[in-house]
């Protein structure tokens, strides 16, 4: 752990604490991962979408400040930040979504020579609806999933969080990748 990770995880704990001092000095030391977090989430969105990553990281913060979860470390710090993150986009797609099937939108013919054939888009709301079959067979290996894909986590970090074994985390990684390739490109899913 460097020193910035346990600077990071030593204000938690005071946070926890109810010291709103640490909760303020904490920020400028997770913002650029979570600056990151937020960039990959953003560039796997589909095209046409206006949320920037400085805007989903303060709309993350905005409600990690309202939790009143004991902070154990970093990597939990940043497992809730990415379900915080999954939701936000998660909700964000809906809504959008909605507006498109208000009838305000004018239907357009696209003309099939000008069609450009590419691999489809996954949508962030496909993607948790996946993730939540994932939950419902293998609660475990959507969690895993979910810090991995949203949180960024490592191997090491989803472990440590989670109390599992660098190896059980890579084989229900492994696994996880497996089941949502094919739930999301509608073939079955593999048994477990």
């Amino acid at each position: 752990m460097s020193s910035s990770d346990g600077q990071v995880t030593e204000l938690l704990r005071a946070w926890s604490d109810g010291n709103d001092d640490a909760r303020d000095r904490l920020m400028p030391l997770v913002y650029q991962e979570l600056r990151r977090q937020a960039a990959a989430h953003i560039r796997r969105e589909t095209p046409g979408h206006t949320l920037q990553p400085t805007a989903l990281v303060h709309e993350a913060y905005l409600r990690l400040v309202d939790q009143r979860t004991p902070w154990r470390n970093r990597a939990q710090f940043f497992g809730v930040a990415a379900e915080l993150m999954r939701r936000i986009l998660v909700d964000r797609a809906r809504a959008h979504r909605a507006a498109k099937r208000s009838g305000k939108w004018a239907r357009v013919t696209l003309d099939p020579a000008v069609a450009v054939a590419g691999p489809p888009d996954v949508s962030v709301i496909d993607l948790d609806r996946a993730l939540t079959r994932l939950a419902e067979l293998d609660p475990r290996k959507s969690r895993i999933a979910e810090l991995r894909f949203f949180g960024g986590l490592s191997l090491k970090e989803t472990g440590d969080l989670l109390g599992l074994s660098i190896a059980t985390v890579e084989r229900d990684w492994q696994f996880a990748r497996a089941w949502l390739f094919h739930a999301l490109s509608e073939t079955p899913p593999p048994e477990d």
